[in-house]
């Protein structure tokens, strides 16, 4: 096909000729540079998104050579800016700007790499496969959501140990796939309410998905929406470095959160495929690889990068030594370094032990029935003054999910040294921010919500599972027990699903001293969520000692039959009062029965078999949970007895419910005499 012909089924070839005509500065070359190794990275695999790093590189070069802080010998240093691709699929845009940067850690071997098994340079980003890789993004959407939780990190942090040692931005690159996702709704309209104005989002605007163009789904005036939330806006050409310097400057200077739509070509160097979708997620092809470096201008082999320009890339990396070496001096004298030291390694206070054993000491003197969601608030009046990097929230559930005690201030715009966010009615926007707190360093956030809701935050929680980060979910309103908000409001598949989850805790405690154990667990692990799932309704309190945290095995015999084991109960949570009366039934009738605790699956998993085994013991089990039964076959053997929910709840008294259901004392003893026939 002719040129021409090219350019009339292409509108993007005529604009593209016209850039690409522009006079070849050192800023353009240093782009290119990221150009040829996505090119070359994606043709190597064989798989890969091309469109994006070639399409941003201008707008990624002109904020890393001129505003983004960093210092490429340091990547931890805790002032340094934050870079988040939101749009991950465009990885190794974020790749070449690290390995060109000079980074340790990220070689030319391993652009070569790309996409391989053991590479850092993997797919998407991967949090922990590189200290330049600030979190993990892929999922459309997470990434800009994540970075308003680091925003706000920065501005609470700020406020703590003032501007002396925290002042640095959050810059976000995101497609037009980022815009469409609601959590970029949820997570934009926060970021504009608290007014985060060290927040600036690049959006690469170039009107093409993997479907084709944009216009087959989306017409949103998206300046326009991000101007209702609060935001500023501007809009430039993305391959004039000028146009983007501005807008970059205005950012610095603004004091609400900013948008920049970039208007670029996807795949800007491509002969043939630059602005439309089938440079989006393939490789180019050799034909168009060696057409597009022609038309680049770049002659170098694959993988090679000219001296020149890798001397001024590594320029690049070292710009921000000054910046770091001055922080470094200003910490050296500051009266709260070994406070900040501390919260940023994530350590809790030394003498945090004393408020868990004064907790516990309350709990065993008072003996208090509670709901497990009000154990929780009691438990949160001991740890948030000792633990000063707690931050908690919730999802406009504050007097339901119990999550606010008193001293705490809550955060708004202009006022960022509270400790409680009122996140409103956006449960995956909330759990974003979180993971973005956690990142950011220097605060343990905990985030409220009724526990059904967790579908809606799920895949926020996820990302924050394979990243291994600690956040502390406070989901309440676990089961039945809830009443009369029904079905919709009743949990029924929720612990399955989420147990399935690799590196989740689920924590699922049966009276206030558990409650107060599996707060400690949560807070003491720093290697992944923990997910405390929490009654409504009151439960009696069971236990009465304070120096094991017996929580910490997942699960332990809390009541030990009176004579040699007949049968073992297995309950968790709130059932764990049915399982103790059906005991004190079966007791009274010659039937010796142990009742196991198992408030956390995951961490009776991890125990030693022995220890297993002496638990659950060789008699015939029941189990009971006010759930489903999916996965408990794993406790109760093939020839177990599961009593509990088959199928969705209803509206009614919990009084009522469990006995319309059949998780009553009595269902377990007619289970247990039908075992031992």
């Amino acid at each position: 096909m002719a040129d021409a012909e090219l350019m009339s089924d292409n509108p993007a070839l005529i604009r593209q000729a016209e850039i690409l005509a522009r006079p070849i500065t050192p800023a353009r070359r240093m782009a290119d540079a990221i150009r040829a190794l996505a090119i070359d990275a994606t043709q190597q695999s064989n798989s890969g998104h091309p469109g994006l790093p070639m399409g941003m590189a201008d707008v990624a070069t002109a904020l890393w050579t001129r505003f983004h802080k960093f210092d490429a010998a340091d990547p931890h240093w805790p002032d340094r800016d934050r870079f988040v691709l939101s749009a991950g699929h465009g990885s190794m845009l974020l790749y070449a700007l690290i390995y060109l940067t000079g980074h340790e850690g990220m070689t030319i071997e391993d652009i070569r790499n790309f996409r391989q098994l053991h590479s850092p340079a993997a797919g998407h980003p991967e949090y922990g496969e590189h200290p330049a890789i600030e979190t993990t993004t892929g999922p459309l959407g997470q990434g800009l959501a994540t970075a308003v939780g680091m925003a706000l990190a920065e501005r609470n942090m700020a406020a703590r140990f003032g501007k002396s040692l925290v002042d640095h931005r959050t810059w976000v690159i995101a497609s037009d796939g980022d815009m469409m996702e609601g959590i970029s709704h949820e997570a934009a309209a926060l970021a504009g309410h608290l007014a985060l104005s060290k927040l600036a989002v690049m959006y690469d605007d170039n009107h093409v998905s993997i479907d084709g163009d944009t216009a087959l789904s989306y017409s949103d005036d998206v300046l326009k929406r991000f101007q209702a939330y609060g935001w500023a806006t501007k809009r430039v050409d993305g391959h004039d470095p000028a146009q983007v310097h501005a807008a970059l400057s205005f950012a610095m200077r603004s004091k609400k959160p900013t948008l920049i739509a970039c208007s670029t070509i996807i795949g800007l160097g491509a002969p043939t495929k630059a602005g439309t979708h089938g440079v989006h997620g393939s490789p180019l092809g050799a034909k168009e690889a060696e057409g597009a470096k022609q038309l680049l201008g770049w002659h170098e082999p694959p993988f090679s990068i000219p001296e020149d320009l890798k001397e001024r890339w590594h320029a690049v990396g070292s710009r921000g030594a000054a910046a770091r070496r001055s922080w470094l001096k200003r910490l050296a004298r500051h009266n709260q370094r070994a406070e900040f030291e501390r919260v940023m390694a994530g350590r809790l206070p030394d003498n945090w032990h004393e408020a868990v054993a004064a907790l516990k000491q309350d709990f065993a003197e008072s003996k208090p029935k509670l709901a497990t969601r009000a154990a929780s608030q009691k438990c949160l009046e001991y740890l948030v003054p000792a633990t000063p990097a707690l931050i908690g929230g919730s999802a406009d559930l504050t007097g339901s999910n119990l999550t606010l005690v008193k001293g705490m201030a809550s955060i708004s715009a202009g006022n960022y040294g509270g400790r409680y966010i009122h996140f409103g009615i956006r449960e995956h926007g909330m759990a974003a921010a979180a993971n973005g707190m956690a990142l950011h360093g220097g605060i343990i956030p905990y985030i409220g919500t009724f526990f059904v809701f967790s579908d809606y935050l799920r895949p926020a929680l996820r990302l924050c599972a394979i990243m291994r980060k600690r956040v502390v979910y406070v989901l309440t309103h676990d089961s039945i027990g809830l009443g009369e908000d029904g079905p919709t409001h009743q949990p029924v598949e929720h612990l399955a699903s989420l147990r399935a989850m690799p590196n989740v805790h689920v924590l699922r405690p049966g009276d206030a001293m558990e409650t107060a154990e599996c707060w400690e667990l949560s807070l003491r692990r720093t290697d992944g969520p923990s997910l405390l799932v929490l009654s409504r309704q009151a439960l009696p309190a069971w236990r009465t000692d304070t120096g094991e945290n017996r929580c910490a095995r997942g699960g332990y015999v809390l009541a030990e039959a009176e004579g040699p084991r007949q049968a073992t109960v297995i309950a968790t949570g709130s059932e764990v009062p049915i399982a103790m009366a059906a005991r004190e039934k079966l007791a009274a009738e010659g039937i010796a029965v142990a009742v196991v605790s198992l408030p956390c699956w995951e961490l009776f998993a991890m125990q030693d078999t022995a220890w297993r085994d002496q638990v659950l013991g060789g008699a015939p089990r029941i189990g009971i949970e006010a759930a489903g039964g999916f996965g408990w076959e794993k406790w109760l053997g093939p020839d177990g007895t599961f009593i509990g929910m088959h199928g969705f709840g209803a509206s009614a008294n919990h009084t009522d419910l469990y006995p319309y259901f059949g998780i009553t004392p009595e269902a377990v003893v007619t289970a247990v005499k039908a075992k031992l026939g």
